[in-house]
């Protein structure tokens, strides 16, 4: 076979300019639209810690998760929580929204007209233990949930999350997050207030 027979491919070109831009370009595309999203989010003023949920109104999940090992508090029994009205907080020593958190589960564990709660999501038990030794144990109760299924029961989309239940044991509220100072002031306070007071008129009547 003549070497003129021979089929050859015709040569690729590299990329024109204009492709090589777009490329470049990509990652702020993204980023803009990323950020349109959730300025959009903003200015319509929905509240993205308070996450619908199923479960709110109804009974919370019957869990009974064992006590953290080291401390005197008891584990996680919701049978056990009806008659007080209880937050319920998921956390985890490996968390950093949860470590920003403490301080005002601290402030509202003074209150003492109702139950704190500790969930510990798939925590090390001793990291546990250092976490509420060096920043302060605000629970009434503390049960462990190493695997995570407890959680799921629960709905709970990560960690830190917080449950409001009233002495029925039904969840009246849901916070997705880390508590702040303004979150509880505006929301969670009013709804504790609420379900205090429905339960203490409905004891009465």
């Amino acid at each position: 076979m003549k070497s003129s027979d021979k089929k050859t491919s015709p040569p690729v070109s590299p990329p024109g300019p204009e492709r090589k831009r777009a490329v470049l370009f990509l990652p702020v595309i993204l980023f803009a639209v990323v950020a349109a999203i959730f300025l959009a989010m903003e200015i319509s003023g929905r509240d993205n810690s308070t996450v619908p949920s199923a479960l709110i109104g109804q009974e919370a999940p019957r869990t009974t998760l064992t006590p953290l090992e080291g401390l005197e508090q008891p584990g996680l029994d919701t049978e056990k929580l009806k008659g007080n009205v209880a937050l319920v907080n998921v956390f985890a020593s490996w968390c950093a929204p949860c470590r920003a958190e403490h301080p005002v589960l601290m402030d509202l564990a003074e209150d003492g007209r109702f139950l704190m709660v500790g969930l510990n999501y798939k925590d090390d038990p001793d990291n546990a233990r250092r976490f509420l030794g060096e920043l302060g144990d605000p629970y009434n109760a503390v049960g462990v949930d190493p695997t995570g299924r407890a959680a799921i029961d629960w709905g709970v989309y990560g960690v830190p999350e917080t449950f409001l239940l009233n002495r029925d044991g039904v969840i009246v509220w849901k916070h997705v997050g880390p508590l702040t100072p303004e979150r509880v002031q505006s929301a969670l306070m009013p709804r504790i207030e609420d379900a205090l007071t429905a339960d203490r008129e409905g004891s009465e009547s």
